[in-house]
C-alpha cells in the first residue's frame, strides 16, 4: 500500500495504456556484391539464420564428435611421423653395424693369413715347418 494515498480507496490496478508503435522499416540500398552474396547458400545461411538455437544445440553432439575424430587423426599422424623418424634411425644404425662388421671380418681375414700368423708367432720362438709333416700310422695288434 502506498503511504501517500493512505486516504484514498482501492480502486484496483490501474489499467495499462496501449500505445501502438509502428515499425518503420529502413532498407538501405544494396550493391551488386551484396546481392548476389544474398543468392548463394552461404548468404542464406547468415543472412536468413538458416540455423537455430535449438539446431545448433542439437548438432552440438555430433560436432563434438567430429571434434574428438580430428584429435585421433591428428595423434595418429604424429604417431606415423614418429614412427618413420625411428625407422630411418635405427635404418642408419644398421648400415653402421653393417660396416663395422664388414670392416671386422675384413681385418680378421688379413690376421688368419699364413704369413700374418708366422710373423706374430715368430716372436714366441715358434717357426714355420719347411718340410712337410709324417703320418704316423698305429697297427690294432699293436695297440
Amino acid at each position: 500500500m502506498n503511504r501517500f494515498r493512505e486516504d484514498e480507496e482501492e480502486l484496483g490496478p490501474e489499467p495499462e495504456l496501449k500505445v501502438k508503435t509502428q515499425k518503420v522499416k529502413t532498407e538501405r540500398v544494396k550493391t551488386e556484391e551484396e546481392k548476389k552474396f544474398a543468392e548463394t547458400f552461404l548468404g542464406k545461411f547468415f543472412i536468413e539464420g538458416v540455423i537455430s538455437k535449438e539446431a545448433a544445440t542439437d548438432a552440438l553432439p555430433f560436432l563434438c564428435f567430429l571434434a574428438f575424430l580430428g584429435m585421433i587423426y591428428i595423434a595418429n599422424s604424429h604417431f606415423a611421423v614418429n614412427n618413420v623418424r625411428r625407422i630411418d634411425k635405427l635404418n642408419k644404425e644398421v648400415k653402421e653395424l653393417r660396416w663395422e662388421y664388414k670392416s671386422m671380418k675384413a681385418e680378421l681375414m688379413f690376421k688368419s693369413k699364413l704369413t700374418e700368423v708366422a710373423k706374430k708367432v715368430d716372436t714366441l720362438g715358434i717357426k714355420e715347418l719347411i718340410e712337410p709333416p709324417k703320418k704316423i700310422i698305429v697297427k690294432s695288434d699293436e695297440y
